[in-house]
């Protein structure tokens, strides 16, 4: 009887390999050795490319020796031995061994296969002492170094380590391979969905990944070994759904006559069909008897705060509480502003905060709009939090501070999570975990996700879309600014500035950090970074004081930053918002949320530094009233260079969906996934969420009647095994967060 993949390696390969292979590369069991893939393959005699070398990066090259030479070291005694090798473009690279025993037989017009660091020295690249194996039939050595065992013409290369070659790993592969037991039992794949989507048994398909006979045998495995990462992050997330199900909800009925019908009538312009249709389904899940678990992602400005908002006052007029989660204080400022606002008179808050706010008529009803931020001052926060517990506040808005135990709730029924991509799986049950019956839950976002990301990240959530802008949304031209290439057209960016304000309009001015100390964004996120460039991001603090010295000198211009007091970020925006400052210089603490009508001009500096969806948020700064806006993306980056590419496709369309799919060409895919899908990001071997969107759709369908029939998957053990497995990684990787 053969070795079952839950076997440890020691078992498999000896005590001695499988310290290698855990010390190395983390490998425990014989299941992790063979979910080891090769990143690609090598026919016999064909040639790596050595153009793609980067230093610092351990890899495995196949190259043809063209020259050896010996000289004495001088440092110590004995000989160093040179070699030099090509690949079929004639591109050289440099091998030097300091103890060239070994190496002795590699003569010119050998093929071998070297494997170890890449270096770089005077500007070629190199590599010192690899490990390396000859490649010529009739090698001796080639039968110690199993390369003439490798299957076919096609020699598999594997992700290596220091010290463990390619060819070494390949050996432990056969090995284990040649003991591996077939048995169906371990296949994690149930056997009706293999022969629906026509898919190998598993050590089949490892079998073919491992020791191919030709390609089409590669793809057919592949296609395979990607059901077995998309299955059981599929399954994952339908018994998430099923659990919701089965979570008893108040309902949350809209009442006739109360403050959402109110609100409606007092609207100054019609909700747009896309509104209307998502408020429609939200209310059905609010009215439901189990929790609503709902996305709603639209684009810049698409009116997802008004649907949330309409969603608030549904809960409070049914009697519960509601409470709106935003990622930064800023934000959180901003919704409570806004949020007031749009109630007017049915806007229960202090007069001297809000004395723009019209006195309620005798006998209207009103909601309390309560603000809980984590370093509000001791009075305000205890009102606050007293108005949350006693269920005084129909509405709360807050951020992070909010799922702080203290934080009380009277009746819960509600959570409006802004922003999504920037909260943990965990902060969220934390919230849901607020009410004394699991609320219900809204979770929005502003960056567009394409249908593929929306199934693996957030696919235990019901999606609604909206896809239109309201109605007196003004277009925004967006034009990319060449600072060093056309310095009159830099000076031309402050001079419309200067016009716009002469109208009577407001300008942001964004950078991308906050002093010259600092090393990354102000919301913590790293700088993108091109090639080549030599001077560090530009700072707030240092460009507010050169425009007002300078090219903006006599216009009130204020700064916005995540490092002043709360107070002091508040009274900015209170100051800009009220037209008491024309220019606010600031980082991208403005990116979501931020509504001034009133602003009309956007000049992101180094905006070469910003990823293609920060950039189309910035610029949803601007024409949020009735006139056009103006985003002008000024770079120092060279035309044709990569970071011009992105800010051109910025500037070439205002489609948040179509920048998407661009954005994700640009990033990697754990950028993707993000920090709070690392769990999936690292089980993901073979399987792109960016690319495989079929794949994903397909074990969607599969999986949703899969738990439905069977929820702890009792009938499929092996697959309950590799659920156990992932959800394991998602909670480690938390905890190693926390």
């Amino acid at each position: 009887m053969g070795i079952r993949l839950d076997v440890p390696l020691t078992k498999a390969v000896g005590d001695r390999t499988a310290k290698v292979l855990r010390t190395a590369l983390g490998l425990e069991t014989v299941n992790d050795l063979l979910r080891h893939y090769p990143r690609k393959y090598v026919k016999r005699g064909q040639l790596t490319e050595l153009s793609e070398l980067e230093p610092g990066t351990e890899a495995t090259i196949v190259a043809q020796v063209t020259k050896v030479s010996r000289r004495a070291m001088a440092a110590r005694r004995g000989q160093m031995l040179t070699i030099e090798v090509r690949d079929s473009a004639d591109t050289a690279v440099e091998i030097t061994f300091f103890n060239p025993r070994a190496a002795n037989a590699l003569k010119p017009g050998m093929l071998g296969m070297f494997a170890g660091k890449v270096g770089e020295y005077h500007g070629r690249i190199q590599m010192t002492n690899p490990e390396f194996a000859k490649l010529d039939a009739d090698s001796d050595e080639a039968g110690d170094t199993d390369v003439d065992n490798w299957a076919g013409e096609l020699i598999p290369l594997y992700p290596a380590s220091g010290g463990l070659p390619s060819w070494k790993i390949a050996r432990c592969v056969r090995m284990v391979m040649d003991q591996l037991d077939a048995d169906p039992e371990d296949d994690p794949l149930p056997r009706p969905v293999r022969a629906r989507q026509g898919l190998l048994p598993l050590t089949e398909a490892l079998r073919r990944i491992h020791r191919p006979d030709d390609w089409p045998e590669i793809a057919v495995a592949r296609k395979r070994l990607k059901w077995d990462e998309a299955l059981p992050m599929q399954v994952v997330l339908a018994q998430r759904r099923e659990a919701l199900k089965a979570l008893p909800a108040k309902p949350r009925k809209r009442v006739p006559g109360g403050l959402l019908d109110a609100f409606d009538d007092a609207l100054p312009f019609q909700l747009t069909a896309g509104q209307r249709q998502v408020g429609e389904e939200i209310e059905r899940d609010l009215a439901s008897v189990h929790p609503m678990h709902r996305l709603l992602q639209g684009d810049v400005g698409s009116g997802k705060t008004m649907v949330a908002l309409r969603a608030m006052l549904a809960v409070a007029d049914a009697g519960g509480q509601a409470v709106l989660l935003a990622p930064t204080e800023v934000l959180a400022q901003q919704h409570h502003r806004s949020i007031v606002q749009m109630l007017g008179a049915a806007a229960d808050v202090p007069a001297d905060l809000f004395s723009e706010i019209p006195v309620a008529e005798p006998g209207r009803k009103q909601v309390k709009v309560a603000l809980l931020t984590g370093s509000q001052n001791a009075k305000e926060r205890r009102q606050n939090l007293l108005d949350a517990a006693s269920g005084a506040a129909g509405i709360v808005v807050g951020t992070h501070a909010v799922i702080q135990d203290r934080v009380q709730f009277a009746d819960l029924g509600l959570v409006v999570i802004d922003e999504q991509h920037r909260f943990g799986v965990e902060q969220r049950d934390a919230l849901r975990a607020k009410g004394e019956d699991p609320p219900h839950v809204l979770v929005m976002t502003a960056t567009p996700i394409p249908r593929t990301i929306a199934m693996t990240v957030f696919g235990d959530l019901e999606t609604s879309i909206l896809s239109e802008l309201p109605a007196g949304r003004s277009p925004i031209a967006t034009h990319v600014v060449a600072a060093h290439e056309h310095p009159s057209h830099f000076t031309r960016v402050w001079e419309r500035i200067r016009e716009e304000v002469a109208a009577g309009h407001q300008a942001y001015v964004v950078c991308p950090r906050i002093g010259e100390a600092d090393e990354v964004a102000d919301d913590g996120s790293d700088l993108v970074s091109e090639p080549g460039q030599q001077r560090p991001p530009l700072a707030v603090v240092d460009v507010a004081a050169r425009l007002a010295e300078g090219p903006l000198r006599g216009l009130r211009v204020g700064v916005l930053h995540g490092r002043l007091a709360p107070d002091e970020k508040d009274a900015v925006m209170r100051a800009y918002a009220g037209h008491e400052l024309d220019v606010l210089v600031a980082t991208t603490v403005i990116e979501v949320g931020v509504n001034v009508p009133n602003s009309t001009v956007i000049v992101v500096m180094d905006a070469d530094r910003f990823g293609v969806s920060q950039l189309h948020q910035l610029r949803g700064r601007v024409g949020r009233g009735q006139w056009a806006g103006l985003c002008l993306l000024v770079t120092e980056s060279p035309e044709g260079s990569p970071a011009r590419e992105r800010l051109a496709a910025v500037a070439s369309t205002l489609d948040g969906f179509e920048l998407s799919k661009i954005d994700l060409a640009l990033r990697k895919e754990g950028d993707v996934l993000g920090a709070s899908q690392s769990g999936y990001r690292s089980s993901l071997k073979l399987l792109s969420v960016i690319e495989d969107e079929d794949v994903i759709r397909a074990a969607r369908e599969e999986a949703t009647p899969l738990v439905a029939a069977d929820p702890e998957l009792a009938g499929h053990p092996a697959l309950a095994g590799t659920v156990a497995a992932l959800l394991d990684t998602e909670r480690a990787e938390y905890l190693g967060k926390t």
